[in-house]
């Protein structure tokens, strides 16, 4: 695990500190990047979470997806956790806190679009970081890629169908235009793309050219994360200032959502009886969250300046110290699961 995924909570939130400074001192410079705006799409922020999906989706290799059927129990559980249960516990822990709990701390409009920026990431399976996970937890690296490929294809089609249903059933309005727009700006096109990258740069089969062409790429999707957090976190910093207890509630049912999505898979994993190399990644893909596509969407539906484009930062912020803690007791669990 590299430094910067090692510490990337740390270099989320100095690009916090950044953001909320910058956008204090200089305001008119993030007024100016707010108004490159096309079809409800804002230029910048497009281009920076392109950075970070595209060397994303080159990793993905499609042609592992003909082994699908060898060991279905791992991949069932990844399917059935990611697409039939998490983006509806996530949203009633949204409903729940901000509609409930936090109703008096929260105006109703603020409220409604923290409880979508949390849809989004639960509808989001997490794409790049489980690979992370997965080596960690010294898991089946190709069983992992299947998941993670099969993940990536029943997005195309299930996001914004899930994602409409769920905004609406929260009295969310639903832009379908813009909706669907944004799963083949930052789903479709950049699968493609990495696909056809993928298959130009590895004929051999042997991965250096890939390996090569994703280290080159590495830094500039680190650029385009903490960019996007930097213009972010400017475009709130005088909601933050104002109120900065808002990132602490948006922080509790993330976390409630997070360690009780896990449990949920890991006692399914257990008693399904997968051995641990599977069980584990499964259970972290469907714990952690595609983050860069939710901060996509949430800014194309409903604005830079949205609480909902800020809910889905702080998931960015608490998933990586989270997702690490799960790691570590995944690994001192190892003796629960058949080897």
């Amino acid at each position: 695990m590299g430094i910067f995924e090692r510490f990337l909570s740390v270099w989320v939130a100095l690009a916090i500190v950044v953001g909320i400074v910058a956008g204090s001192l200089v305001p008119q410079v993030f007024e100016a990047v707010a108004a490159l705006e096309y079809a409800h799409v804002n230029v910048v922020i497009a281009v920076l979470i392109w950075l970070m999906i595209y060397p994303i989706m080159v990793q993905v290799d499609f042609s592992s997806i003909k082994d699908v059927g060898k060991k279905p129990k791992g991949l069932i559980l990844t399917l059935v956790i990611n697409w039939l249960v998490k983006p509806f516990t996530m949203a009633l822990l949204g409903w729940l806190f901000f509609k409930g709990l936090f109703a008096e701390w929260v105006d109703p409009q603020t409220a409604s679009e923290y409880i979508a920026g949390m849809i989004l990431l639960g509808v989001a399976p997490c794409t790049a970081m489980v690979f992370i996970w997965s080596q960690l937890t010294k898991g089946d690296a190709n069983y992992t890629l299947v998941q993670v490929s099969i993940n990536d294809v029943i997005m195309i089609f299930a996001f914004a169908p899930i994602t409409g249903l769920l905004l609406g059933i929260t009295d969310i309005t639903v832009p379908w235009d813009t909706l669907l727009l944004s799963v083949v700006l930052y789903v479709l096109v950049p699968l493609l793309a990495g696909a056809f990258t993928r298959k130009k740069l590895d004929k051999a089969n042997d991965h250096t050219r890939l390996n090569r062409f994703l280290a080159t790429m590495k830094p500039w999707s680190i650029v385009g994360l903490l960019a996007t957090v930097v213009l972010l976190f400017g475009f709130q910093s005088e909601t933050i200032l104002a109120k900065p207890e808002a990132i602490v509630l948006i922080a509790i049912p993330l976390l409630i959502q997070t360690y009780g999505i896990f449990a949920i898979a890991y006692w399914a994993a257990k008693r399904m009886k997968l051995p641990h190399k599977v069980a584990a990644p499964a259970c972290m893909i469907g714990t952690s969250n595609f983050f860069e596509l939710a901060v996509a969407v949430a800014i194309s539906l409903f604005g830079l300046q949205s609480g909902a484009a800020l809910a889905t930062v702080v998931g960015v912020l608490v998933e990586v110290p989270v997702m690490l803690s799960l790691v570590g007791f995944a690994n001192r669990t190892r003796h629960w699961f058949p080897q």
